[in-house]
């Protein structure tokens, strides 16, 4: 039994962190400053953009993406089912409606050949999820969404660091949003940005996450001036400078941080070939996994469920998760999308059965071991 909690996911900081958000708050910008600037600069960077927009969150980076791209009443907009509910939400903020596409069976990624069997006159894009940290099939979905005339936009949230076809992600679609909540790779404390190619999309979405105000305080301040105006209606999806020079810090050790979440998976799929009824997911082999969650499917037939191996996990202080419940079965879209749900059978069927072992970069091979060892005594042989 662990002395300790083993939580699925959690922030890793460090004393040099902690310095560069002190340094900030003995500044003279706490938000709207150098930091938030330098901060893009780099994610993009790494990431093979040209624009990056930081904001408070990775679903306000959805967001500013939808309004962006024109999303409006009338307009659908493909996903997937297997994520956070915010990946659809942002669809319903602009007045539009999100479509679930079905998911490929053994990654768990959206389904090029179900995207288009969903796509109709309304359709307006597609939000492509790189669920648990692997990149979708953008070399289909591009495809997909150039013969029909669509937005391609990639939720990373899961993603950063990782690649399809050696390229970034961050590179592989019109926009690309990415989350800093503390169990991702790296935080802000709360945070997310959009990547972009199009310099366009990337000033509407700067104005989106300042009310729509055509300037910001660090501008004026270099051009000397204190003229600005609104001209489009936006929101207050600002971030701070603290968070920034948090982010800035944390980037710096987010290679060696992907090589070693890279290292526990390797463990832990090694380990598992011993322990029947418990299944790593799929790896596509054009991708290069980032692996913000190590998700497995609990097989019904070969072990007590699913919800049963959660408990017992629990029990020694394992605290695995669920990611996720189908979007479309939330009581919201329940309530409101009764007469229009999908159907998704490879959804339900994963849901039935996925479970998130921890998986963060302050895991040693020994916590892999214990992660094993409560699996193997939860899971009669």
């Amino acid at each position: 039994m662990r002395e300790t909690n083993l939580p699925y996911g959690r922030h890793l900081i460090d004393d040099a962190d902690i310095a560069a958000v002190d340094a900030v708050l003995r500044s003279d910008w706490l938000t709207g400053g150098p930091n938030v600037g330098a901060f893009e600069q780099a994610v993009a960077s790494y990431c093979g953009a040209t624009h990056g927009i930081a904001v408070c969150n990775g679903t306000a980076a959805l967001h500013c993406a939808m309004q962006a791209l024109g999303v409006s009443p009338g307009d659908e907009v493909i996903v997937s089912p297997m994520t956070f509910c915010a990946s659809a939400n942002v669809v319903l903020y602009q007045g539009g409606t999100p479509v679930f596409a079905d998911i490929a069976p053994g990654t768990l990624l959206l389904d090029p050949q179900a995207v288009e069997r969903c796509i109709t006159q309304k359709t307006k894009g597609i939000i492509a999820v790189d669920y648990a940290g692997q990149p979708c099939d953008y070399s289909a979905l591009r495809t997909v969404a150039s013969r029909h005339g669509l937005f391609l936009v990639a939720d990373a949230c899961h993603a950063l660091g990782g690649r399809w076809q050696d390229r970034a992600v961050g590179s592989l679609a019109d926009i690309t949003c990415l989350s800093f909540h503390p169990v991702k790779h790296i935080t802000t404390g709360e945070g997310g940005m959009a990547l972009t190619e199009d310099a366009d999309l990337a000033e509407r979405m700067r104005r989106m996450r300042n009310h729509g105000i055509d300037t910001d305080p660090m501008r004026r301040a270099k051009q000397g001036t204190w003229r600005y105006e609104m001209v489009s209606l936006g929101h207050n999806y600002r971030i701070t400078d603290i968070q920034c020079a948090l982010g800035l810090s944390q980037l710096t050790k987010l290679p060696q941080w992907l090589r070693h979440r890279t290292h526990l998976a390797a463990c832990y799929t090694a380990a598992l070939r011993t322990l029947p009824g418990i299944t790593p997911l799929e790896l596509a082999p054009d991708a290069t996994h980032a692996w913000h969650l190590y998700v497995v499917r609990v097989n019904k037939e070969r072990t007590p469920g699913r919800d049963a191996v959660f408990q017992a996990l629990r029990k020694r202080r394992i605290l695995a998760n669920v990611h996720y419940i189908p979007v479309y079965r939330h009581p919201y879209y329940q309530q409101h999308f009764h007469d229009c749900l999908p159907q998704c059978p490879v959804c339900e069927a994963a849901f039935e059965e996925i479970l998130s072992l921890p998986m963060h970069a302050g895991m040693t091979e020994a916590d892999v071991a214990s992660v094993v060892d409560a699996l193997r005594e939860g899971v009669p042989a």
